[in-house]
């Protein structure tokens, strides 16, 4: 009897070795990595020690990253230290950063691509306290001239891209001084070596200061 049942164990252990192996356990599916948030680029603020106070702007790199380094190397090359505010407008805005107190234009760099309607999609408009590259008829030629709104003024902004639609590129806004631009806007102006607007007496632009990274 033990003699028969060893055999019938010899006959079901081969078989039983010839089984298929069990399915491995399935595996949980990866995670998928979350895909990188992109960092904001820091704002650069820039001091401009003008002889009616000092006025604060920050620029948006994001939205006129060329404008914002046009801008940003002409206060590094420290171009801006003696120039003059040489057009006012008031309830308009005052422009400054290229003209001596002899009303002679500083050489300036090559005039850059107009951003406006990159900065004009993005809500950044010509409204009161922001600061806007000033430029010729020509759409791209802006240098080293800027202004700074003292109202709101959309007939400055992009509207197509036709010469007379292409707008001026803001690229910043006032954050602190704004008191400043305001008496600047009130000065008495007149008429001289052909240019309108002119303060009588100079408005001064002493230096233009990057601010350290906050």
């Amino acid at each position: 009897m033990v003699r028969a049942l060893l055999c019938s164990l010899v006959l079901i252990l081969p078989l039983a070795a010839q089984a298929p192996p069990a399915p491995p356990a399935a595996q949980p599916a990866e995670t998928p990595a979350p895909a990188p948030v992109p960092v904001p680029l820091a704002k650069p603020r820039v001091q401009l020690l003008t002889s009616y106070g000092p006025v604060v702007v920050e620029l948006e790199p994001e939205l006129a990253p060329k404008t914002v380094e046009n801008f940003l190397q002409y206060v590094k090359d420290g171009h801006y230290k003696g120039t003059i505010f040489h057009r006012v407008i008031e309830g308009f805005m005052i422009q400054c950063g290229g003209m001596l107190e002899n009303l002679e234009e500083k050489p300036n760099h090559a005039p850059i691509l107009n951003e406006a309607p990159q900065t004009f999609k993005a809500g950044l408009k010509n409204t009161r306290g922001t600061i806007a590259m000033a430029r010729t008829g020509a759409p791209h030629s802006a240098t080293a001239q800027f202004f700074i709104n003292v109202s709101d003024n959309p007939r400055l902004d992009h509207r197509d891209m036709s010469e007379e639609g292409y707008g001026y590129c803001a690229f910043g806004r006032v954050i602190a001084g704004m008191e400043a631009v305001d008496k600047i806007a009130k000065v008495k102006t007149e008429w001289r070596r052909g240019m309108s607007d002119v303060p009588q007496f100079p408005v001064r632009l002493k230096d233009a200061v990057l601010l350290p990274a906050q």
